[in-house]
């Protein structure tokens, strides 16, 4: 059961109905997630706000999604992981690929770098080594596209973690997390 309510959209005023309109006009939808951000207009602006700009940067739709799942899986958020399989397959990604990004790693060697850099930013709270650094470096990423990923790792983390906090409703084809 939820600890904090969603937003009803039909209910929201002011900030809170702008973003939700906005959330449903590009998604077609209102993913629960958002709805329990509204509580909170100023959390869902700077939310949809640090997406947007992570979603124009140089890592591809699937590569975004790759950690996404993997993070879910390494932070056992089913709420992020059932959301981030729809959006996986939505972006093309395989069952077979995702089965592999949950494991941490993925069917691509470069997608695999990232992959692994993600969760080793977790594992560490950030503190990667060198060789991590490289690594990711050594599979094709440059600069920009590290901080990109890290980026990424702080979304995803804060999507974790409220989704846990707040038991939202998964509203997405359920997807049960992996056996420890």
């Amino acid at each position: 059961m939820a600890r904090i309510s969603a937003v009803d959209p039909a209910a929201a005023t002011g900030e809170a109905k702008a973003l939700l309109d906005a959330v449903q006009a590009k998604l077609g939808m209102t993913p629960n997630f958002l709805r329990v951000l509204a509580q909170s207009p100023a959390a869902l602006g700077a939310f949809l706000g640090l997406y947007a700009i992570a979603e124009n940067g140089s890592l591809d739709p699937q590569t975004r999604e790759r950690i996404a799942l993997a993070l879910a899986e390494q932070n056992a958020c089913e709420y992020c992981l059932s959301a981030h399989t729809a959006i996986g397959r939505k972006a093309g990604l395989s069952s077979a690929e995702m089965e592999a990004n949950r494991r941490g790693s993925s069917e691509d060697a470069r997608a695999a770098a990232a992959v692994a850099f993600a969760r080793a930013l977790v594992e560490h709270k950030g503190e990667v080594t060198t060789a991590e650094i490289e690594a990711v470096r050594a599979a094709g990423f440059g600069d920009a596209e590290i901080v990109e990923i890290i980026v990424h790792v702080g979304m995803n983390l804060t999507t974790n973690i409220l989704g846990k906090a707040s038991r939202v409703e998964i509203d997405f084809p359920r997807v049960t997390l992996q056996a420890a």
